[in-house]
Order: structure tokens, then C-alpha cells, then sequence
């Protein structure tokens, strides 16, 4: 019978799955870690790009406090940009560009038309752990021009049959019974001779927000929102080993979260600072939701001949409705004379995929790994409107292949040395169409474009070194590239000339993004530090603008983004664990294209300055905590009404063991700070996305493993 920890062979472990166990000395340093978002199955604290690795302790601690994702990832990533508390993530950059999300390595990213609604595409209950690989990335291609932040789902454990159930509920310190929230979630799992399998399901019902005065919090019915929303997610997962080297496995993931559509919104008024708010009633048009199935299959090979080889053949299907409105772009007198046409937007885009990796170690007197494989994605995707049937974004076909081969020399027993290249193709596939009315000339006929296919190809390269000074001390350089697309449907939707030709229309180009880092790591029991300082640059970037409406354009022009980022951690003794963190932002952009970056990039495109502190404390067996602080500091931008007050954020958590079950409860802002988001200070100014952030919220929760 083959050997198994943890449900599945020992040596796959050791390459590709190395369990999140703790060091016997410090409970916060993991053992060995290998990151399987990076091809070259790269160990954490030993590649020159920077990577961090959020364990399932940390997730559990974090959803103790919030059931907001993109909050859970802003805490744990300094570079990642505030929460918007939306369901929206326009805005959420990460090191002052988009990351690329991934679920197993599979893209959820819609990069062709970004809707900004890919941070949620599963229940972080299905999740095992994050990996985030920080800045420019080509190892899964297209989208990753801000870096990666790739979700590993739960695998199951064990050699018997286990079962999980939990329960939690949320609700505002000030009692409203529609802020009351609610979350329950089941897995069961195994192992049965050659097969193993993971079965899970979630169930979320969210309530009203509501801020530091107790006032409801506006809700977003145009780009989406989380409160008062309903989400489900199923997940099973299906693995054959045929023998202690092969495997072969299935995942299907459902995620659905659709809004309750109870609320109307009540317009802020900026220059007296008074909030967006909500107020009962029935909005016209249909609930904003997302609806993803992502499905993977991925064979393993632990020894072909020697080498590791990785297959993996993946498909995603994703919907996301937006809110409607009576918008001048929807307007059309051949169907509503009288310009008062209401309609909805939804995005749908179809992914089929594969990449196929080769790893081979140990070449030349054991100073050689190299790595090799091939990706190939088709994506389909479109902008239709729901109620009256028409194409706000044609169907655009997108064809990627890309070979890479990736080499690690360890030159000597401190110096190691990295270098690849990535050769991307891309085609674009676009058919004749019709712009919407409201684009052409007297806004009663849209302009007649002529379909296309353009192709693009790029040489991407990178390049790294890190140096073992000490055995606790290391340096670490990186050079990498990224390779992405602007946002081509809403570049071909604003096409404003008639008889346009698509291959002539040169917004369409890729991005390249150069990224260059430096740092230096100290793991040196009892104290740890890593700090970086990158560059990334971007020839024909393309920025988000607002054309004067509060709608946003795509503007190519060349950018600069620069920053640093800094952790440190101190095991006080044995039970406590203290940690701070500061990341900076800043960037420039040619906004008059005379070749001078003359313009700093505005709060849509770079996040705040931060710094994090974190107390984490083991006080019994049985009880722990965690107390964590957020200082946001107030920012200065070219335009002057968009100012940014910083604001101060508190939270606590606290974790205990009973003899059977678990007990958990958090505190989000524990001070009951009264502020306004990041994105509603200073990316945007429209009176209808004046929000607030949340007050005080009390999370308790109840959970089981039998």
C-alpha cells in the first residue's frame, strides 16, 4: 500500500504540496513551502521575486473578523489596495496594477473585458491557502502585470473518512435586524483504495451595513455589492492514484452570489461630506450577481523517466450582471423614442485552456534544474445587454500560446542564479459590428465597425540571483516581465469613427510591464524581516481616466510605478508572536505623450501608505488570539478634490477549543472608526458611490471536525 500523510503520497509533498506544519521553535515560520504558482515549483524564502504564502490559521483568523475577501487579502498583502466592501474590486490594485486571480492555477481573471469582479469566484471556506507572487509575472501568462494571487483549494486528509461542519453569525454593534448575517458551510472527505475525494458546500446570507453612526451604508445596485446578498458555493474534488508516482484528479467549482435587491440608493453630497445611503425599496431591473464554474483536470507524474511532469486541462464559464439605469450610453430612439430607455450590462466570457509542465532537477553534478512546458487558452468573451438584447461589446475571440523553458543554476552554495523566456502568441478575433447609437456622430445610429484579427507576439524574459550571506541572511534580485491586454471591450464599445477597422486600431496592443526588484530577507529565530524595493515600468500602459462623467476610459500612455515593501516579526517567547508591516506606492504616467512622466498616477490606479502592526498570542491549549491595526495615511493627488483622509482600523479575534468543536469570534473595527472608503475619497466622484466603511461588527462562530 503507498505510503500517505495527509491523504496523499509523501514524496508528492516534498514538491509540489509541502504541508503548512510549524517550525518546532516558532509558530508563525513554516516549514519548507513549495509554491505551486510558480512553475518551477520555486520554496518559499529561496526565489529572487518576492512570494508570500498565506496559510489556513491566518484565513481562519482573518474570516474570524470579516467574510469580506477582498479585506481578508488587503490585511494579509501590504501591497494590495484597501477594500472597496463592494462586489466590485475596480480599484483593488495590487503593487499599482492588476493582479492575475487563479483558482488551482486555473485564470479566473477577465482581462478582455475587465468587469473587476473576479475576486470572487469561491468561498474562501474552500480554500487551503493563498500564494501571491508580488509584481510582474508571464509564468501563467496573460493578466498577471501587478502579480499573482492563486487560490489553493482544500485537498482531502487523512486515510478515514472526515467531516467538517460550521456556523457563524455577524452583526452590527448597533443592532439593526437586517445588518444580521449569516454563514453555515459542510465538507466531508476520504480516501477509498486507489481513490480520494472532497465533497463542499457553502451557504452565505449577508445583511445591510452600516457605519460608525449607525446610518445604513449605500448600496451599490450598478457595479455590485456583497450586503444583502445571498452566495452558495459547491465544490467536489475526485483524485485516482494509480500508482505511489501518478495521479489523476477532477475539480468542479459553483460559486454563485447574487444580490437580495431590497435596497434603493440615496445619493451623498460630497462637498458637505454627507454618505451614500440605502433605503428600503424595489430597483428596477435585476439583481447584480456572479455565477462561475471552474473546472480542472490535472494529472501528475512524479517520475516519467526522471522527470516531474504536470498536465492540467481546465474550463471556466463566467456571468456577471450588472445594475441598470437610464444611462445615455443605453439610449436609443429607435427603440425609445423619448431617451428613456432603462437596461442592464452582463459580461460573459467562456475559458478553455491547458499548460503543460516539465520539471527535470539534479542536471550537472546536481547544479541544474530546468523547466520547461507549453499554455494554450482560448477566451470568448462579450457585453450584452439583458433586457434589450444587444451587443455592448461584440464577441471577441482571444487565442494564446506560449512555450517557456525556465533554468535554476546553483552557481555555488550561496549563489543561485535563475533565467527564462516566455514566447507569447496572441490573436484577437473580432467580427463586423455595430457600435451602440450612442457613439455615433447624432447619437441615433452607432458606427459600423469592421471586424478583424490582429495578432501579437512577445519575447518575455526574467532573470534573478539570491545570495546566501549567512545562513540566516539573504539577497535577492529580480528582473521579470508580465504580458497583458487593455481592456479591449471597453476599447471596442467606445469606438467613435464609422467604418473603423479593428486590425488599424492601435489601443489594442499588449501591455508589457518591466518589473525590477531588490531585497533582502533575515530569518534569525527570533526575529524575521524582508524588505523590498521594486520598479515597474509599462512603454504603452493602460490607465483608467475618468472622462468627466464618472465613467472611465482606457488611456495607453507610458508609466512608472515604484515602491517598497517591508515585514518584520518577533517571537517574543514562545506563545506570542509580534509583526509589523508598511508597504509604498507611488507612479507616474505621460498624460500629454511628449515622452515625460510629468502626471502621478491618481487612488484608482495606487493604493495608500500603510502600516500594519499584529499581535498574535497562544494564551492556553486551547485559546488564541489576534489583535491587528491598520494605519491608512492621508495622500495628496494632482487633483485637489480628490484628497485622501487617512483613517485608523482595528481588529480583534479570538479562537477557543472545546472539548468537542471550536469556538471563534472577531471584532471588525473594534473602535468603531467613522470613515470613508479609500475608492470613495479619491477615485471617484460620483454622489452615488460616496460610501462610508463599516463600523463595528461582531462575527461569533461554531465549527466541528468528526
Amino acid at each position: 500500500m503507498r505510503p500517505l500523510r495527509f491523504g496523499v503520497p509523501v514524496s508528492l509533498l516534498s514538491l509540489t504540496l509541502a504541508p503548512l506544519a510549524m517550525a518546532d521553535n516558532d509558530p508563525h515560520k513554516l516549514d519548507a513551502v513549495t509554491v505551486t504558482a510558480s512553475r518551477s515549483q520555486g520554496e518559499v524564502g529561496k526565489t529572487p521575486q518576492k512570494v508570500t504564502v498565506i496559510t489556513r490559521q491566518e484565513l481562519e483568523d482573518q474570516l474570524a473578523i470579516t467574510g469580506d475577501q477582498a479585506q481578508v487579502l488587503s490585511n494579509l498583502i501590504p501591497g494590495y489596495a484597501p477594500s472597496r466592501q463592494k462586489l466590485s474590486n475596480a480599484g483593488e490594485s495590487f503593487r499599482g496594477r492588476n493582479p492575475l486571480f487563479l483558482v488551482d492555477g486555473v485564470p479566473q481573471s477577465n482581462p478582455l473585458r475587465d468587469g473587476s469582479r473576479d475576486g470572487y469566484t469561491i468561498d474562501l471556506s474552500m480554500v487551503e491557502r493563498i500564494e501571491v507572487i508580488h509584481g510582474a509575472s508571464a509564468e501563467h501568462g496573460l493578466g498577471a502585470t501587478g502579480g499573482i494571487i492563486n487560490f489553493v483549494t482544500r485537498r482531502p486528509e487523512g486515510d478515514r473518512v472526515r467531516q467538517h461542519a460550521g456556523v457563524s453569525v455577524s452583526a452590527p454593534t448597533d443592532y439593526e435586524s437586517d445588518g444580521l448575517g449569516y454563514k453555515a458551510d459542510y465538507r466531508v472527505e476520504g480516501l477509498h483504495g486507489k481513490w480520494d475525494y472532497l465533497a463542499g458546500v457553502t451557504y452565505q446570507s449577508r445583511g445591510l451595513f452600516y457605519d460608525a453612526n449607525g446610518d445604513a451604508i449605500g448600496v451599490d445596485n450598478t457595479q455590485g455589492d456583497i450586503m444583502d446578498s445571498e452566495s452558495h458555493d459547491v465544490m467536489v474534488k475526485v483524485g485516482y492514484w494509480f500508482d505511489d508516482n501518478q495521479n489523476l484528479q477532477l475539480t468542479v467549482n459553483r460559486f454563485f452570489l447574487e444580490g437580495n435587491h431590497d435596497y434603493v440608493i440615496e445619493n451623498g453630497v460630497r462637498r458637505n461630506r454627507t454618505p451614500t445611503t440605502s433605503e428600503k425599496g424595489d430597483p428596477e431591473g435585476k439583481p447584480t450577481r456572479n455565477e462561475v464554474l471552474t473546472t480542472s483536470l490535472n494529472y501528475h507524474n512524479l517520475d516519467l523517466a526522471g522527470n516531474d511532469l504536470q498536465v492540467q486541462l481546465y474550463t471556466q464559464r463566467f456571468r456577471a450582471r450588472y445594475g441598470g439605469g437610464t444611462f445615455p450610453t443605453f439610449q436609443d430612439e429607435n427603440i425609445d423614442p423619448d431617451n428613456n430607455l432603462f437596461d442592464q450590462s452582463q459580461n460573459e466570457s467562456d475559458k478553455i485552456g491547458g499548460k503543460i509542465t516539465l520539471n527535470r532537477d539534479g542536471l550537472f553534478n546536481r547544479r541544474v534544474k530546468l523547466t520547461t512546458g507549453l499554455d494554450v487558452l482560448q477566451d470568448e468573451t462579450s457585453q450584452v445587454l439583458v433586457h434589450t438584447d444587444r451587443e455592448w461589446v461584440p464577441e471577441t475571440r482571444f487565442q494564446n500560446i506560449a512555450p517557456f523553458l525556465q533554468g535554476e543554476w546553483r552557481v555555488t552554495n550561496r549563489l543561485t542564479a535563475q533565467a527564462g523566456v516566455r514566447y507569447e502568441y496572441a490573436k484577437l478575433d473580432v467580427d463586423d459590428f455595430t457600435t451602440l447609437a450612442y457613439y455615433g456622430d447624432d447619437h441615433k445610429q452607432g458606427n459600423r465597425v469592421v471586424g478583424g484579427d490582429p495578432s501579437f507576439d512577445e519575447t518575455l524574459l526574467n532573470g534573478g540571483l539570491t545570495y546566501q550571506i549567512t545562513e540566516g541572511l539573504q539577497l535577492f534580485a529580480n528582473y521579470s516581465e508580465g504580458f497583458g491586454m487593455p481592456d479591449v471591450g471597453r476599447v471596442l464599445r467606445a469606438i467613435g469613427d464609422d467604418g473603423a477597422r479593428v486590425d488599424d486600431f492601435l489601443d489594442l496592443r499588449p501591455i508589457v510591464t518591466d518589473n525590477r526588484e531588490v531585497g533582502i530577507r533575515l530569518d534569525q529565530h527570533p526575529v524575521t524581516f524582508e524588505a523590498s524595493y521594486f520598479e515597474s515600468d509599462s512603454d504603452l500602459g493602460a490607465r483608467l481616466a475618468d472622462n468627466g462623467s464618472g465613467f472611465f476610459e482606457v488611456k495607453r500612455e507610458k508609466t512608472e510605478i515604484n515602491g517598497v515593501e517591508a515585514r518584520v516579526g518577533w517571537q517574543v517567547e514562545e506563545n506570542h508572536h509580534l509583526s509589523a508591516s508598511y508597504a509604498h506606492t507611488s507612479g507616474k504616467y505621460d498624460g500629454d505623450d511628449d515622452g515625460h512622466l510629468e502626471s502621478r498616477l491618481d487612488a484608482r490606479n495606487i493604493a495608500p501608505d500603510r502600516v500594519t502592526l499584529r499581535w498574535q498570542a497562544r494564551w492556553t491549549s486551547r485559546l488564541r488570539s489576534q489583535i491587528q491595526g491598520s494605519h491608512y495615511f492621508s495622500r495628496h493627488f494632482d487633483d485637489d478634490n480628490t484628497n485622501f483622509d487617512g483613517y485608523n482600523l482595528v481588529d480583534l479575534s479570538l479562537v477557543y477549543q472545546l472539548p468537542k468543536g471550536q469556538l471563534s469570534g472577531g471584532i471588525e473595527n473594534l473602535f468603531n472608526e467613522d470613515y470613508f472608503t479609500y475608492y470613495s475619497q479619491s477615485a471617484t466622484k460620483r454622489e452615488d458611490q460616496y460610501f462610508k466603511g463599516r463600523g463595528r461588527v461582531i462575527t461569533v462562530g461554531y465549527s466541528l471536525d468528526f
